[in-house]
């Protein structure tokens, strides 16, 4: 009886690990469908995950404005729903804006039903709020399932190219500030975060990532650097 129980269990794992853990490796690995990149000499793309979120975001909108800064948010629906008019205002200040789920939920855990629902459901969300098309898509903590390629082939699939951690206050505190200013300026996608709702996330995180933000901003718009949206690559 032990033995069938183990082999059950070895086989659904083995199932699991197909949907899930298999295409994930394959994907981000081979970088094939997704964009993980921009073209060397276009600048930096700034962009930011979880939102919107009403204590957080707006600030975060007037501190993109003060540096003339456009950049790209990936947003949850559920969270758009509630919050229209930070939407209405990123599209008004000419940022990009794309899917991050209905829900913050990994795509490990959907069946292609419901990841179809969380994609649908978002651009719905998004679409009330700007009256253009959804092109661009990035899944939760980067996670894909086997259907993901054929269920988001509607969509621009971006990753990134840097990412600090920036949902911890210790590492806003203590690193984050540096780790931009090593960045490299031309070609990376960038990835921060300004909401601190979601799972493994500090609540205050986006407040301190946002006053490292501000110093590399500024020492980087001294510089001469170009930033751009997923729209200009």
């Amino acid at each position: 009886m032990l033995d069938i129980w183990m082999v059950g269990f070895l086989i659904l794992l083995a199932l699991f690990l197909l949907y899930t853990i298999v295409p994930t490796v394959l994907i981000r690995g081979s970088g094939l469908g997704i964009t993980k990149n921009i073209k060397k000499n276009s600048g930096i793309a700034l962009t930011f995950d979880d939102g919107p979120n009403s204590e957080y975001t707006t600030r975060l909108l007037d501190l993109l404005k003060k540096y003339e800064v456009k950049a790209s948010f990936f947003v949850v629906g559920s969270k758009v729903k509630k919050n229209p008019e930070i939407i209405q205002r990123m599209h008004e200040d000419g940022h990009v804006i794309g899917i991050h789920h209905f829900h913050h939920v990994s795509s490990w855990v959907l069946s292609p039903f419901q990841l179809k629902k969380q994609l649908d459901m978002t651009e719905k969300a998004i679409t009330e709020c700007t009256k253009e098309k959804v092109i661009f898509y990035r899944p939760p903590w980067g996670h894909f399932n086997i259907f993901t390629p054929f269920l988001s082939k509607n969509y621009r699939v971006i990753m990134w190219s840097a990412i600090f951690g920036d949902w911890k206050v210790d590492n806003c505190k203590n690193n984050l500030l540096e780790q931009l200013r090593n960045t490299s300026t031309e070609g990376e996608i960038i990835l921060l975060h300004d909401c601190g709702e979601t799972l493994g996330a500090d609540k205050e995180a986006p407040l301190h990532m946002m006053e490292s933000l501000e110093i590399y901003l500024r020492e980087s718009k001294e510089k001469g650097t170009k930033y751009v949206t997923l729209r200009d690559i």
